[in-house]
């Protein structure tokens, strides 16, 4: 696939610009084709993309380049250049968030669980108990701040989970 795109001279369909963020700029090219469907020997292809990514930080002038290639069941009827680049940029933004609270909440990257079912299984738990905590809308405070305060108080959880018989409101701002 990469072969492909490298030697294809075909101009980025679609050309995106982002504003400084975080101290630099990213620009983003996307080339999507139909024309390897029937060469990848992958299930429901509708269409093969490139996006080629360049980041310039403001600060120091560097560049950084990165091409990512993929593959969508869509095809350019449900799914144009734009969407699919608009699609991925998403699911990055998702992806950095979830594995960053992970992270920060759980060190799940120096997690000791290292065979079988056991990092998958726990990271499953991880994910579930954020998104409890995330569904509770108790208090403006972050994930982390209000697992730290609930891990003070082990009666707390189940009153969080209103598993007691006579659950009391957990306030979670105090």
């Amino acid at each position: 696939m990469s072969y492909y795109f490298l030697n294809s001279n075909k101009e980025p369909e679609v050309i995106d610009i982002s504003p400084c963020d975080h101290g630099r700029i990213e620009i983003r090219k996307i080339w999507t084709t139909t024309e390897l469907n029937g060469y990848l020997s992958f299930p429901h292809v509708g269409q093969a993309f490139a996006i080629e990514r360049e980041f310039i930080n403001k600060r120091t002038g560097k560049v950084s380049h990165d091409i990512a290639y993929g593959i969508t069941s869509r095809n350019k009827d449900e799914a144009d250049a734009e969407r699919i680049l608009e699609v991925n940029r998403g699911y990055w933004t998702i992806e950095n968030c979830c594995h960053y609270i992970l992270d920060w909440n759980y060190d799940e990257d120096r997690s000791r669980i290292k065979t079988g079912y056991g990092p998958e299984n726990m990271t499953r738990l991880r994910k579930f108990a954020i998104g409890v905590v995330k569904s509770k809308k108790l208090a403006k405070q972050t994930v982390s701040q209000k697992m730290r305060r609930l891990s003070f108080n082990v009666r707390a959880v189940f009153d969080y989970l209103k598993m007691t018989k006579r659950f009391q409101p957990v306030v979670l701002n105090n």
